[in-house]
């Protein structure tokens, strides 16, 4: 990203939405410079636009365009997400017990199983499979999906919760239970982060159906194949 374009993001992160005018005079540039940057910069999505009318401003001329930072904008500068995730996961484990994290986790499949599910029921495995490359994001470049003995192998090379999963590995037992419900059959992880393998290979046994609705929640470790 050119250096005119990041120093437009960081005034708006350190002093809010701003107009052209005011950007321009924070960062000493000519407005129109401001104002092409800002195009392509909502272009990509990064600063969202909004017309302000005001009394004042309907009183003097036309109304100022205020930019912002996008969600994915802000997105752009340091987060401590994972810290926060695992030490909230560590809280509950330690103030309410482990029974609870898990609870917390099975609840956790629940919504997957809802969010991802909804219209697979009826589905042959096939056809299931075939939805799997939007399990994480849609048409997932880092997803791979092949046959293998007594089933199919799904490849993640991106996973979205790894800073945290690589600290609190319980965290995947909502991929396993919720893929295991999702598809009707068990589900086991054969190669992981954690182990170093740099990706998670997650195997589904076609010879262990199972009902999904009857279906409990279990960590993974406590898992038999």
């Amino acid at each position: 990203m050119p250096d005119s374009r990041r120093a437009i993001l960081t005034t708006l992160k350190q002093r809010g939405p701003a107009t052209i005018a005011q950007l321009a005079d924070a960062l000493g540039l000519t407005g129109e410079a401001v104002r092409q940057q800002l195009l392509q910069l909502n272009r990509d999505g990064w600063v969202d636009a909004r017309v302000e009318r005001s009394d004042e401003r309907t009183r003097t001329g036309r109304p100022a365009t205020i930019y912002r930072l996008s969600e994915a904008g802000d997105h752009l500068f340091p987060k401590h997400y994972d810290s926060l995730t695992v030490s909230m996961l560590d809280a509950v484990a330690e103030e309410i017990g482990q029974d609870a994290l898990t609870k917390i986790l099975g609840r956790l499949a629940d919504e997957r199983v809802r969010t991802f599910g909804a219209g697979l029921r009826g589905l042959s495995l096939e056809q299931k499979i075939a939805t799997l490359k939007n399990w994480y994001f849609e048409d997932d470049p880092f997803m791979d999906i092949e046959p293998a003995d007594g089933g199919y192998k799904i490849k993640e090379r991106n996973c979205p919760f790894l800073n945290t999963a690589m600290r609190r590995p319980a965290l995947c037992s909502i991929s396993v239970n919720a893929l295991t419900r999702v598809l009707g059959f068990r589900v086991v992880r054969e190669e992981t982060f954690q182990n170093g393998d740099g990706r998670c290979v997650f195997r589904v046994l076609q010879d262990q159906p199972v009902d999904p609705d009857s279906w409990e929640f279990q960590l993974e470790s406590q898992l038999t194949r």
